[in-house]
Parts: C-alpha cells; sequence; structure tokens
C-alpha cells in the first residue's frame, strides 16, 4: 500500500499571498442556503497561490505561458531533502546532505523557514543560482521549495529566477513539506492548463511505495 502525503497549503480567504498581489475571494453567485436548486461560486486571486507551478514567461521575456510546461515536469521520481540554512537567506549546495547516486529528476528542498501561508513572514530562505546550476548539471528539471518564491522576497534582480530561465527548468513554490519525512517519492503537482498565464496553483501530492 502506499503513502500518500498533501503538500500542498489549504486555500481560503485568510491565504496570504505575495504582498501587493491579488488575494483571495470568494463570490457566492448561486447558494442552496438561501433557496437556490444549487451552489455556484466564482474566484479571484493570483494564480501564484498557495502551492503553484511559475509559467517560465513570468520570469523571462519572450515565453511560453504555464501551459508550455511538459506535464512530465512536475509527475514522476522526485527526492526532498533538507536545507540547513538561515531564514532570509539562500540555500547553496553545501547546506544539504545529498544522497550518494544519481538524483531523480524532480527536487524538493524543505527550508522550514516560511511555516505558515496565513502569516505571512518576509524573511524566508531561497535558492542560490550556483545550487540551481549544480542540480542542472546532475540532469534535475524542477525544483521545488517550501516557500513562496525561490529569490528572497526583496530581490529586484531575480537571480534565481534567471539561473531558471538560463537553465530552462521548471519551478514548483509553496510546498507544505513540514511532517514529511526526507527521502525518495512520486511528487504529483500538476498545473492547470491556463493558456498564456504566468502560473498556476497546484494540488502537490507525494506517494510513497
Amino acid at each position: 500500500m502506499s503513502k500518500v502525503y498533501d503538500v500542498s497549503p489549504p486555500i481560503s480567504e485568510r491565504t496570504n499571498v505575495w504582498p501587493g498581489d491579488t488575494p483571495v475571494t470568494r463570490e457566492v453567485v448561486c447558494d442552496m442556503a438561501k433557496g437556490a436548486n444549487i451552489t455556484l461560486s466564482a474566484l479571484r486571486s493570483t494564480v501564484h497561490l498557495g502551492s503553484h507551478v511559475d509559467g517560465a514567461n513570468h520570469y523571462s521575456h519572450p515565453a511560453p505561458g504555464v501551459e508550455g510546461w511538459e506535464i512530465e515536469r512536475f509527475m514522476g521520481p522526485c527526492i526532498l531533502v533538507d536545507a540547513k540554512v538561515a531564514r532570509g537567506s539562500r540555500v547553496r549546495v553545501n547546506d544539504v546532505a545529498w544522497p550518494t547516486g544519481a538524483l531523480p529528476p524532480r527536487v524538493l528542498i524543505r527550508t522550514g523557514t516560511f511555516p505558515d501561508f496565513e502569516r505571512w513572514n518576509a524573511d524566508f530562505a531561497a535558492l542560490s543560482p550556483e545550487l540551481i546550476e549544480w542540480l542542472g548539471d546532475r540532469g534535475v528539471i524542477t525544483i521545488g521549495i517550501d516557500t513562496p518564491s525561490v529569490d528572497v522576497q526583496d530581490s529586484k534582480e531575480l537571480p534565481a529566477h534567471k539561473a531558471f530561465a538560463a537553465r530552462a527548468m521548471a519551478i514548483l513554490e509553496g510546498v507544505v513539506l513540514k511532517g514529511v519525512p526526507a527521502g525518495e517519492y512520486e511528487l504529483i503537482a500538476l498545473p492547470l492548463r491556463l493558456v498564456g498565464f504566468d502560473g498556476s496553483p497546484v494540488r502537490a501530492v507525494l506517494r510513497r511505495t
């Protein structure tokens, strides 16, 4: 029997989003509690919500939207590793005890620096360009992190995003990894097929057989 870990935060109007971005709101168009024959809702929100995939056009131009990623980027063998890193810093290669042997094509990095999407903290950790390049050299195609961004919040140059663009690697942000044992899994984190959009929320899960 397989063990499945849901690594997406719950989404509600209490969910915090990037400062200045569009928060979650729900409009109830029809409501059975008020006599309608169905309940029907409309959602307004940033696409960079909770656990989400960045489209390449979020940080590179010209570039395809989130629908341009091959679906295999977000489904298949994966490893979850821990990074010993301070808040506000960038994860470097030596901050992680990497396993011996080849890495799977997808890597999730747990920093523990963004514990709650309902209580935003601006000093979360991010990724160093050197780490992204090192993983790219080892065949990694997708990197995920347990923070809202692969760059620190006050970054204007976005060096990590630029490193992803240079390597054509995919970004998965905002996964909730607390309580999940480190190790090898199958990742399933499929973005919606939003044509031209610069990102998509995902329901990310890890499955261990």
